[in-house]
């Protein structure tokens, strides 16, 4: 069995775009793999593709170690960012050709599973219902009662944690986040009384209209420096959130907000293999660690993983793509003991079912894994190529 070709679709999902992987075999075994990009570099992603396709044509891809090695070997001088992202997904390809191959699933392929379902939560819990309720056909959070009718679907979920980032509702309905430059207050990044009241008002209201026994966790992702996120914190700290989550490339900034606030921190999705965790690992920088299987690859990710677990530290997978990337961080989410909590969209396109073979199965909060070969989950071709851009 070799490798016969790569092929790389972009489809618009909503707010975002989604990019697939698919890798063919000699003997006709389809891998796929999901290797979204959150902020749209889809161009990058294919001119990666092309340059590293001629590296592992004809390889066997059960020889996924040696066809890793060769990849990262000729990318040394431009490793991380979208050529890891590329890496990534071709590594989660082959890991789906193995499987079906060896009729396991991925996880079996991993040592099998620790758990029988995995705990999740809503990720964009009303962000998407500010900023981009007419992709998802659902009704916009405008003002604070919205978001008291909103809760109420919250409820029916069952889920125990959900992740917003910053609403805020001063002109026109809006998510604050000018780390990516989608929105006003970048490049300074300040955090203003301004900015401080909205978010405490958005974060006061989710939290008396959701029920009791439901925490929120609340994402700043790049948005202020240092000082923003400590004076949030500071803030929230009353509000006894399951997490703030915070981006940062450096170990220490992140740990001296770690030491001047209460609520633990989450933190890692923008880092890429197990060098880039470790500095953030040494410095206790950490509560919990966020993980994106995607990007890094399922190989460097049970690494990741491991290596998080010689701290004492719980992993909780990065998902906010569709279906298929939920099989993939599933797979690892049902191996490894030191699991915290898995993520996943409830919000999404409502033609989502329709490219993908098999739905994630969610009961009462806990994804149920299906047991199928390789990563359970397919994108249906001919579907999907209604969607193309």
């Amino acid at each position: 069995m070799k490798i016969k070709d790569l092929k790389i679709y972009h489809i618009q999902a909503g707010w975002r775009p989604w990019s697939f992987l698919k890798v063919t075999t000699s003997n006709g075994l389809i891998g796929w793999s999901e290797c979204t990009d959150s902020h749209d570099t889809r161009n990058g992603i294919e001119g990666v593709i092309k340059d590293l396709k001629k590296i592992i044509i004809n390889e066997d891809p059960r020889n996924i170690s040696k066809i890793l090695w060769l990849l990262k070997a000729r990318t040394r001088l431009s490793s991380g960012s979208i050529v890891q992202k590329v890496i990534g997904a071709i590594d989660n390809a082959l890991w789906d050709i193995v499987g079906k191959f060896t009729e396991n699933s991925v996880t079996n392929l991993l040592g099998g599973k620790i758990r029988d379902k995995v705990e999740v939560y809503w990720s964009h819990c009303g962000t998407t219902r500010v900023r981009a309720h007419k992709h998802v056909k659902k009704k916009q959070i405008k003002n604070f009662k919205d978001l008291k009718d909103f809760s109420k679907e919250i409820k029916k979920t069952k889920v125990k944690i959900v992740k917003t980032n910053i609403g805020l509702f001063d002109t026109k309905p809006m998510i604050y986040m000018p780390g990516n430059n989608k929105s006003l207050g970048g490049p300074e990044l300040n955090c203003s009384n301004k900015i401080l009241g909205g978010i405490e008002k958005w974060v006061k209201a989710f939290k008396s209209n959701i029920q009791p026994d439901v925490n929120l966790a609340i994402d700043l992702n790049f948005n202020f420096k240092q000082d923003g996120f400590i004076k949030i914190g500071r803030l929230l700290d009353k509000y006894k959130l399951a997490w703030l989550e915070i981006d940062t490339h450096s170990p220490h900034v992140l740990k001296n907000i770690k030491d001047s606030v209460k609520t633990p921190i989450l933190s890692g999705e923008s880092l890429y293999g197990a060098k880039a965790y470790k500095p953030f690992l040494d410095a206790g920088a950490f509560d919990y660690l966020s993980l994106d299987v995607i990007w890094n690859g399922i190989s460097e990710s049970k690494k990741i993983a491991d290596l998080s677990d010689l701290y004492e530290i719980n992993v909780s997978p990065h998902n906010y793509n569709g279906h298929l990337s939920t099989f993939i961080n599933m797979n690892l989410a049902l191996t490894i003991p030191n699991l915290f909590i898995s993520e996943i969209d409830y919000d999404d396109v409502p033609w989502i079912d329709k490219i993908f073979s098999d739905k994630p199965i969610i009961k009462n909060g806990y994804f149920i894994p299906n047991n199928k070969p390789g990563w359970g989950c397919d994108l249906i071709e001919k579907n999907l190529l209604r969607y193309i851009i």
